[in-house]
């Protein structure tokens, strides 16, 4: 299957893009191929990035501060009822998982490209989830029952599970609310803090906890659900390589999984998510122990930053997919339709220098070469003259490659990151090219503590020299 079958009229006659850089582009190439004209709404700090300046319309939603343009739900509902509008797809971040905002924009007539407000409103709570689909066969990690209310309460739960723990938001995602605690006296510490960051980052302050367990693999699978509740899965992906609970790289398929094991865990994985009343695209995420067993901690109800991984081993469009399931469409393939091949790598080129802690930057780009090739595919809003805004996620391309084998993956993603220019802003490129010479991520024993134990001193060092 290489694509998703729709009905002859578009699925929708105009979509609002309420996101911004490389995920709004990616999102306006599927409108178009499905024949959907793209609005893409702006902030003032935005006004000239690229996907404004392609969009078939484009209308400024605010000032750059987030709170007041992305993340401001009045301002893009008028901003697609504005522009005649009938859906609105909000990426990644900011209002992708609002069941408020789901809602709001259902009152208003304009479909969101997601799940529903219900939907949304079921899931959206981390640790409600983790008992939701234990109940329908998904292995979890020991944890709270539910959210601590408070300091005594999250006491008594790590005491019953036992340190070292790991303070969880039990809203949104990225790494923001979570700590690793391995004392009391470190939990009376991080508590506040956590709850502070989460209260920030998403609105919601309340935490939960889980073991925390070392030397583990962080595999997730990409699932879609229609609304007869067909789920399907589309293989999964390795996030082990982070930095600080942020992936840097991920690949499918997982180095960590036998196939006797993965087909297994794939199966159930979806058959729980549609038992359990999902629907539209969504993420499942797992850690895998010593044991080489999954434990599921969590569920992202929305487009991934690396969906290009199982889009580059299935061959299947999933934004394509996103908007037709948001249309009420029934699943166009079934599971049996759903061909793995190859093994495909995503790199996350962000705005950051890796040698000084990886401080985000900010600045114009004075020179910008995109690699090219056969199973080489390059994500990015870039362009020369482009002024990288301090504002936002310093998220500035993808870098996906494609291979038969992952020893053929890692051998074109060496040759593809060398071909790779960005100058302005210091980038992570030197530091995947020092990581492709690393023998934990070139036998794929590479775990989520590995970067965070060994540092990045001892990967720059081993990064080529790259040079004209």
């Amino acid at each position: 299957m290489t694509g998703v079958q729709t009905c002859a009229l578009p699925i929708f006659k105009r979509v609002l893009i309420a996101n911004r850089g490389e995920i709004a582009l990616r999102i306006l190439r599927a409108c178009r191929q499905l024949g959907i004209e793209a609005v893409v709404a702006y902030s003032e700090a935005d006004r000239e990035s690229r996907a404004v300046l392609v969009a078939d319309e484009a209308i400024c939603i605010g000032p750059a501060d987030a709170k007041r343009s992305y993340l401001s739900a009045p301002a893009v509902i008028s901003a697609a009822l504005a522009t005649g509008c009938d859906a609105i797809h909000p990426g990644y971040g900011f209002l992708s998982e609002n069941a408020a905002f789901a809602e709001a924009a259902a009152a208003h007539g304009i479909t969101f490209i997601g799940p529903s407000a219900a939907v949304l409103e079921r899931f959206e709570s981390k640790a409600g989830v983790r008992a939701l689909l234990a109940k329908h066969g998904l292995p979890t990690i020991p944890g709270s029952e539910g959210v601590v209310a408070d300091i005594e309460a999250a006491r008594a739960a790590a005491k019953k599970i036992g340190y070292p723990v790991i303070l969880k938001a039990s809203a949104g995602g990225g790494g923001r609310g979570m700590r690793v605690v391995t004392s009391e006296t470190e939990l009376a510490n991080l508590f506040p803090l956590c709850a502070q960051e989460a209260q920030a980052a998403f609105g919601d302050g309340s935490l939960y906890l889980e073991k925390y367990l070392t030397d583990t693999h962080h595999v997730e699978v990409q699932i879609a659900v229609d609304d007869a509740g067909t789920a399907l899965h589309f293989g999964e992906r390795d996030c082990s390589v982070q930095r600080r609970h942020q992936k840097l790289v991920e690949e499918s398929p997982s180095p960590a999984l036998t196939t006797k094991v993965r087909e297994d865990f794939l199966a159930r994985a979806a058959k729980a998510i549609g038992a359990a009343g999902y629907r539209n695209l969504g993420t499942l995420e797992f850690l895998v122990g010593p044991d080489g067993k999954p434990y599921f901690i969590e569920i992202n109800c929305r487009i991934q930053v690396e969906h290009p991984v199982s889009e580059m081993v299935t061959g299947v469009d999933l934004v394509a997919l996103q908007i037709a399931l948001a249309r009420g469409d029934a699943m166009p393939m079934t599971q049996a339709q759903v061909e793995r091949r190859g093994h495909a790598i995503e790199f996350r080129l962000t705005a950051e220098d890796p040698a000084n802690e990886f401080r985000p930057q900010a600045g114009e780009i004075t020179l910008f070469r995109s690699p090219s090739g056969p199973w080489v595919r390059f994500d990015s809003h870039l362009y020369a003259g482009y002024e990288v805004p301090p504002y936002y996620d310093s998220l500035l391309a993808k870098l996906i490659v494609w291979g038969p084998t992952r020893d053929e993956a890692i051998a074109r993603s060496r040759a593809a990151l060398r071909e790779v220019e960005i100058d302005g802003v210091a980038t992570t490129r030197d530091f995947f090219l020092g990581l492709l010479e690393t023998p934990a991520f070139l036998n794929g024993s590479a775990t989520t503590s590995m970067l965070d134990a060994s540092g990045t001193s001892a990967i720059l060092a081993a990064a080529p020299k790259v040079g004209l």
